[in-house]
């Protein structure tokens, strides 16, 4: 291996020139001397022999252009025996440089930028993967928010729907209520309307009955109902309509009709029947006297006889019986009047 031959030792003293010229130090600085001037000598400076090939200086003498060459400058010179310290205060040492081709190679002007291309690219690919996990975690991240959310709106959409469909459940149960009660409301309406209408072509009617039809005793008060219950009715109920007057008041026909009976009728006293066209008997019991003959035809109003206490009785009255189609049995002579449009 070849070797360089050893400096003399001699002080040494910074050149004053620009740091920019000077290889490994700086500015110069007063602290680091004084030294005694060095003068190199021709034999000092003989190149050295040997394989090793040094990269050309560009302009001035300033340091190679890429970073690359300077981290290679330092690692040859620390791999060589390490490189002398400023302030050590020693004088420096000669370095015997080891038959390195590929150092020269490194340095050398036409290959400078051919080595450096794979470290940078290590380099770069290295930060590629950096970044592309960066991106990759970054995407993750993006994929997991934007799940959320669309979990989160899809919720909120269900929570809504859910919320339209009982609003619009409510609705509608409203609205069927609503047409319920409006048909409730309106048959009841039209049912009252019709019985409205009913009640006024009744009283209508009536109306014009009690035209054609009249109570028959006037200045009376009703002393016994039909039905009354009692020891004094030998059926043991009242079988007709009381009407107290004195005695001798008008009694008259209810309504035309044909004068069916005409006189005394034990229990009843004298009694007169009137049979209407429809076949119904009237019954007028306890007169005093008697105005018609029987087979008689007679109009409504006319005086048929007078009040009186005959027969079966406790005081002067008129007992009006009623018999639908001349039955034995009779009805009610209050709802019967009533039917014919007559309140007495």
């Amino acid at each position: 291996m070849a070797s360089n031959r050893p400096a003399p030792e001699a002080p040494f003293v910074p050149s004053q020139r620009s740091s920019s010229d000077t290889f490994g130090y700086g500015s110069y600085r007063s602290e680091e001397g004084p030294w005694e001037e060095w003068n190199p000598t021709e034999e000092s400076l003989a190149p050295v022999r040997g394989k090793h090939r040094v990269a050309k200086q560009r302009g001035g003498g300033g340091f190679a252009r890429s970073s690359t060459v300077l981290g290679v400058g330092v690692i040859a010179a620390f791999s060589a025996g390490g490189m002398a310290s400023a302030n050590t205060g020693k004088p420096p040492v000669s370095i015997s440089m080891p038959d390195l081709p590929s150092v020269g190679s490194l340095i050398s002007e036409d290959d400078s930028g051919q080595d450096a291309a794979p470290a940078l690219a290590g380099f770069g690919a290295e930060a590629s993967d950096t970044a592309d996990g960066s991106a990759a975690a970054a995407d993750a991240g993006e994929a997991l928010r934007e799940r959320i959310m669309a979990q989160a709106e899809s919720q909120q959409t269900q929570v809504a729907d859910r919320a339209q469909a009982a609003a619009a459940k409510a609705e509608a149960a409203a609205v069927a209520k609503a047409e319920k009660d409006a048909k409730a409301a309106a048959a009841a309406a039209k049912e009252k309307a019709e019985q409205a209408a009913k009640e006024k072509a009744e009283a209508a009617r009536l109306a014009e009955l009690a035209k054609q039809y009249t109570l028959p005793t006037s200045s009376y008060t009703l002393t016994a109902t039909f039905g009354q219950a009692g020891a004094y009715w030998s059926s043991g109920y009242h079988t007709g309509l009381d009407f107290a007057a004195p005695t001798g008041t008008l009694i008259k026909a209810v309504h035309s009709g044909t004068i069916t009976e005409a006189g005394w009728a034990g229990s009843y006293g004298y009694r007169t029947i009137l049979t209407l066209d429809d076949g119904t008997e009237l019954w007028f019991c306890h007169q005093s006297s008697i105005n018609v003959s029987a087979g008689q035809k007679v109009s409504t109003g006319d005086v048929i006889g007078r009040v009186g206490a005959t027969g079966n009785v406790t005081g002067a009255h008129l007992h009006l019986e009623v018999h639908p189609d001349g039955a034995a049995n009779g009805i009610d002579p209050m709802a019967w009047l009533h039917s014919k449009g007559l309140n007495p």
